[in-house]
């Protein structure tokens, strides 16, 4: 054997050994190979997977029983008040507001200028038309009357002996003349002095009742200034405006109807005697004017008065309460109750809102120019606490009471 073999051979044999006294095995098999990635991706998305489809199970079922839950649990039905809708005929009314005005009212003053000697009525009462109310001073007007008089006293006297003398043939034809003239004359003075006189007293133009006394004895008084208001308050108008759209329903004769705030409750009633034949420009409306009999006289120039022209009627129309509409931005709605059979064979109510186009309102009641039939049953009462589709039940409470034949004002 050749001297390098044997020294190889030698050397391995060590190796070998030294590996036996170290106490390791020795194992000349070739290393496993390391999983495939491959491998790992499918364990992972195998358990996302089941993951994932647990997630959505559980929201699924969680989604069921809750829906469950709620149907076998619905609310109770709300309690509400119910109302009929009806064809009837409403009152065609159109309402204005004014105010009065007497038909008699002055301000009495005097027509010249004197000093107040007499004050002959008292404040508040009644005068007939001609009765003295004041006296200014008129003593040099009583001196020019006398004067006067005491002139055609004498004028008088001449001209009948001239009148005599001429009818004897004794006197000339103008003697005469000039004794009428005289006499005529001293007439004029006297009728003139009488008017004089007669501004110095004043008098009521017409019977009325009399206001707050505004002079006092002594007083010197300009012509024009007040003495005292006169009113009669026997007869009064009302003076109201309306819109030109609707002046061409108005005619003279239509009857009106008033009311005002110190007589709450009270209806009076007059007749249109006058319409403006002109139409402002500014405001586009027109003025009406009613005649109000007022034999009570408790109603008083300058009241505000809500006027209502009673028009010719319209055809019948569908109303239901006010309360039973609701008005919103959205438009005018209200909730209709209907009937609907349940699977179980029962009947149960619900209101849904229904939308309307609503026309005048008159004394609670509402017109419903579309969205509703005669005969449909509505919330009167209790629509706040409502959905559309909500559940509900008819209250045995009254629902608001609405006169059966409204007023005609």
């Amino acid at each position: 054997m050749p001297a390098g073999r044997r020294l190889q051979k030698v050397h391995d044999m060590n190796i070998v050994t030294e590996h036996k006294i170290s106490g390791e095995p020795i194992d000349n098999k070739a290393p496993k190979r390391p999983v495939r990635p491959v491998l790992w991706f499918i364990i992972v998305g195998t358990l996302l997977a089941v993951l994932v489809g647990g997630l959505v199970w559980f929201n699924y079922f969680r989604g069921q029983m809750i829906k469950q839950f709620f149907a076998n649990n619905k609310p109770p039905p709300t309690a509400v008040s119910a109302a009929e809708a009806k064809s009837e005929v409403v009152p065609n009314l159109l309402t204005a507001v004014g105010g009065l005005v007497a038909v008699h009212q002055v301000d009495v003053s005097a027509d010249v200028n004197g000093r107040v000697t007499e004050i002959k009525f008292q404040p508040g009462t009644r005068v007939e038309a001609g009765t003295p109310l004041v006296q200014l001073f008129d003593a040099p007007e009583q001196g020019d009357l006398a004067n006067y008089k005491a002139q055609a006293t004498v004028a008088q006297l001449s001209l009948d002996r001239a009148k005599q003398l001429a009818s004897r043939q004794f006197g000339p034809q103008a003697t005469v003349d000039s004794a009428q003239a005289a006499y005529d004359q001293a007439q004029a003075g006297i009728a003139k002095t009488e008017a004089l006189i007669s501004q110095k007293l004043v008098r009521a133009p017409f019977a009325g009742d009399l206001g707050v006394r505004k002079v006092e004895v002594g007083q010197y008084l300009t012509a024009g200034t007040a003495i005292v208001s006169l009113t009669d308050l026997s007869e009064l108008w009302a003076n109201f405006t309306v819109t030109e759209k609707d002046s061409g329903s108005l005619k003279v004769g239509q009857t009106v109807r008033l009311k005002v705030d110190a007589y709450p409750g009270r209806v009076f009633e007059g007749k249109i005697t006058t319409i403006e034949p002109q139409i402002a420009s500014d405001t586009r409306n027109i003025r009406v004017q009613a005649t109000v009999a007022n034999p009570e006289k408790i109603l008083k120039p300058g009241m505000f008065v809500t006027t209502t022209v009673v028009l010719p009627d319209k055809p019948a129309v569908i109303t239901v309460p006010e309360t039973a509409v609701d008005y919103t931005l959205y438009g005018d709605s209200v909730f209709v109750i209907t009937e609907k059979k349940g699977e179980d064979g029962k009947t149960s109510l619900s209101a849904v809102r229904t939308f309307v186009q609503t026309g005048n309102r008159v004394e609670g009641r509402v017109e419903i120019v579309k969205g509703l039939k005669a005969g449909d049953k509505v919330v009167a009462v209790g629509q706040l606490k409502l959905q559309s589709g909500a559940a509900v039940s008819i209250s045995t409470d009254p629902a608001p009471q609405i006169p059966a034949q409204p007023p005609r004002y």
